[in-house]
């Protein structure tokens, strides 16, 4: 169930934001039908399981790709399908018989959605890459850390993820919707460097109205601002700060039992953050994280725990929310958004190629 149910979608196996595309749109009700190589999945990642929960509510097809009789099958589940979605270099497909033309020449209202790091064009588009090599491209690895230490990656989340698989399940309903109405589908190009450039936009616009120095750690949002920032506690652990707002800034100094402090740094003279980063640094550092967390919860502070992975699970909002959930045993992040009428539910992960009589028998073959 949920608010695609009913569409169908074939997903080609890879690594990282193709899988996590197919995975919302199965999140969201579609039948995502996952063709995956004949044989164990490898690699370095999929030997750690990486990929395993992107594969949840799917069903799975195992196939030769190299068999012109497997080829047929992906041509057989593309003609009564509505999305197709694939990771390949630029020329794959098209060397397997499977590219844009022919599958738009079988079902001319295809969504044909292309999921690359560097794009089908461009001086890069035929060499290998990974996230970091995206982000680091686009500026947003340069602007993010201190300004003392090197630019951190934060994990692979702003490249693969936010603008990689949620652009391309961006681009593949909003040209499913076009496909509905006018009966002709098109390609989509999803490129990590087109959505992450596109995640800047708000500060290319500050950059451009002088109000963000291209230099990182020296602004407003980058951990420049001391009211922006993460502090250390007495026990180590972290408190994250974004008391931006002059009244959620006023609740902050209430917490920090510094309002009304003549002597405390002017917070609008970016001049005097380093000696009110120090101010907050001594503050912070008085009581630990569970302490500060009982002055801060529910206030309008703009304070929150820095949880590690599992203790997010268990966090008090998080568990009242259902933003995590159990499925087989495995605990991991629940459906997102929701939906009044038709929510999403989390599936659960399929072995490679579970469902290929199923589905062969489905296609008449």
């Amino acid at each position: 169930m949920g608010p695609l149910d009913g569409v169908r979608v074939v997903e080609f196996a890879g690594l990282g934001p193709g899988p996590f595309c197919g995975m919302l749109l199965a999140d969201l009700g579609a039948d995502v039908v996952r063709i995956d190589r004949k044989g164990s999945r490898g690699g370095l990642l999929g030997s750690l399981g990486a990929t395993s929960l992107l594969d949840r509510g799917k069903r799975s097809i195992a196939l030769d790709l190299k068999n012109p009789a497997d080829v047929e099958v992906v041509r057989a589940l593309a003609r009564r399908s509505e999305v197709l979605l694939e990771g390949f270099r630029p020329g794959v497909m098209e060397r397997l018989g499977l590219g844009p033309d022919e599958l738009l020449g079988d079902n001319p209202a295809l969504v044909y959605g292309r999921m690359t790091g560097w794009g089908q064009t461009g001086p890069l588009a035929h060499s290998a890459g990974h996230d970091i090599g995206y982000i680091a491209l686009t500026g947003a690895l340069g602007a993010s850390g201190r300004p003392d230490e090197r630019p951190a990656p934060p994990l692979n989340l702003l490249g693969d993820f936010g603008g990689g698989g949620v652009f391309l399940a961006l681009g593949a309903l909003a040209a499913l919707l076009s496909a509905r109405s006018t009966g002709r589908g098109q390609v989509v190009d999803a490129a990590i460097v087109d959505g992450t450039a596109v995640l800047t936009t708000m500060i290319h616009g500050m950059l451009g109205a002088g109000v963000w120095t291209d230099r990182r750690g020296r602004n407003l949002l980058d951990t420049g601002a001391p009211f922006y920032d993460v502090y250390r506690c007495a026990d180590g652990q972290f408190l994250a700060v974004g008391a931006l707002e002059e009244q959620f800034y006023a609740a902050l100094l209430a917490g920090l039992e510094l309002a009304g402090d003549e002597t405390l740094p002017d917070r609008s003279d970016p001049r005097q953050w380093p000696a009110l980063r120090e101010r907050f640094t001594r503050a912070f550092a008085s009581r630990t994280r569970a302490q500060w967390w009982a002055v801060f919860e529910g206030t309008d502070a703009c304070v929150a725990p820095v949880w590690s992975l599992v203790e997010a699970t268990e966090d008090r909002h998080n568990t009242e929310r259902g933003v995590f959930v159990e499925v087989d045993g495995v605990r991991q992040p629940a459906v997102a958004p929701r939906f009044s009428a038709t929510p999403g539910a989390v599936g659960r992960v399929p072995a490679a190629g579970e469902h290929t009589d199923e589905i062969r028998a489905e296609l008449g073959l």
